[in-house]
């Protein structure tokens, strides 16, 4: 670690105590920019790094309830609005008993950059409760979302916060909630994205995430002139990300092996197919189970329940090409991370907010295998959101196609501004620095040109 990284860390960590995940997307960041801050004494004059990693607003509310049985509880509500240099803040609304103040700031914080590399106009936030849906009536969760919305309501706009969903936060949530907004506001607005397709919703939004994740790693294999046809690909999670992952390397010719939830993974040396997959979708989407119940169906699959007395997970230990995280933080440490070297993976194209540890990463890179962070590889779903974002303000709606077509340029895009940057800053093929040098230096310009409140 060089020493301005050491010393930039050390205040870091000292204002945000308790934060392990924000210290860590920070110090990830910081070690790219200093690469390029002697050559840009500008930014250290104006104090960039240390105004961005400083959200601009933190909000935090109590969000009370009532359950079917008449019982009160209390959850607490977050807001990062992280920077709007560039748009207004935009990022997703998790629903997880994890969230708390450190895991949101670090995805506010990977937000900035990842908007920055769309292309399109949005600075970054992210917001959410410790509030868990999974066993909650559909009444239930109307009613915490509507308590919920009772006071975001007042920190959000079209032109000021676009929130979207997360980690639980659906449609289903999505639809509470702008309902309630609409109701208080008497205004009908893109308030926020993930909207369903009859009120202001777009095409490919919920595919997007995943769709764009293949997208990025097609991109990097085709640096090598190769394509996804035939290639092994590991899968984490089997939500919304994991689902159109798997969706979209089918569509290229590749096969997906595992999927897992918070119980454990599913093995399928066979592959998923188009019935496999339909069943897991209704699986989650519909009835809300566990992927334990996919070898109940399929018998060649194997189940394997997460072993909290191991070190690594042994989803990661099969032999493949690919793998798309594609499940929450950190999920891939150190010694995953040499099980998927090991076992001949050497594209790794993240769905999830940094699902790999620092030492993961470095085993990564160390490897010099096609690496996609999460900020660059997984931006397709704030791309199409933002996307929604232009439908709703020209009141019009794009067809399904176009919607694609825009998405895959997209991803195309950051992959160019990925490989760019990482090149002129000398260290070819380090999509890490590529991503990050990208993101900052469009949000840096951009906060320069506005002054000291910019």
């Amino acid at each position: 670690m060089s020493l301005f990284v050491e010393n930039f860390m050390a205040e870091v960590r000292a204002k945000n105590p308790a934060q392990p995940e924000f210290h860590q997307a920070v110090e990830e960041v910081a070690a790219s920019l200093a690469l390029i801050l002697d050559k840009h004494p500008e930014y250290s004059k104006a104090k960039i790094l240390e105004r961005i990693v400083e959200p601009e607003r933190v909000i935090m509310f109590r969000v009370p309830w009532m359950d079917d049985q008449g019982n009160y509880h209390v959850n607490r509500g977050f807001r990062i609005e992280m920077n709007s240099a560039i748009g207004p803040y935009k990022g997703g609304l998790r629903f997880h008993p994890s969230v708390n103040l450190g895991i949101l700031k670090f995805l506010a914080f990977e937000q900035v950059f990842k908007n920055s590399l769309t292309t399109l106009p949005m600075g970054g936030g992210k917001g959410g409760s410790d509030f868990d849906p999974k066993g909650k009536s559909d009444d239930e969760v109307m009613r915490f979302c509507q308590s919920f919305m009772m006071e975001l309501y007042r920190y959000i706009g079209p032109n000021t916060d676009v929130p979207a969903g997360d980690i639980g936060v659906g449609g289903r949530e999505i639809g509470f909630m702008f309902g309630t907004y609409k109701k208080i506001r008497n205004e009908f607005t893109g308030v926020l994205t993930g909207k369903g397709l009859n009120w202001g919703g777009s095409l490919i939004r919920p595919e997007a995430t995943g769709y764009g994740a293949v997208y990025f790693a097609a991109e990097m294999l085709a640096t090598r002139g190769e394509t996804l046809e035939g290639k092994t690909c590991l899968v984490s999670g089997s939500g919304n990300v994991a689902q159109y992952t798997t969706e979209k390397i089918l569509d290229l010719g590749g096969k997906v092996v595992t999927l897992s939830d918070s119980g454990g993974y599913v093995y399928d040396p066979a592959g998923l197919d188009r019935e496999k997959l339909a069943f897991v979708m209704d699986l989650k989407n519909v009835r809300r189970g566990r992927i334990s119940e996919y070898v109940e169906k399929y018998k060649d699959a194997t189940y394997t329940a997460v072993q909290t007395t191991i070190h690594h997970n042994p989803l990661w230990d099969h032999k493949a090409d690919c793998a798309f995280p594609s499940a929450t933080q950190n999920e891939i440490n150190e010694v995953d991370a040499q099980n998927l070297v090991k076992n001949g993976v050497y594209v790794i194209s993240e769905g999830a907010n940094m699902p790999t540890t620092p030492e993961g990463v470095n085993v990564f890179l160390d490897a010099k295998i096609l690496y996609g962070p999460g900020k660059a590889a997984n931006a397709g779903g704030v791309a199409v959101s933002g996307l929604e974002m232009s439908q709703n303000s020209m009141r019009y709606s794009w067809s399904r196609e176009e919607v694609d077509r825009k998405l895959h340029g997209i991803m195309k895009s950051i992959h160019a501004s990925c490989v760019q940057a990482s090149e002129k800053y000398g260290t070819p093929g380090n999509y890490v620095n590529g991503a990050n040098i990208a993101g900052f230096i469009k949000v840096a310009d951009s906060m320069l040109d506005q002054g000291i409140y910019g």
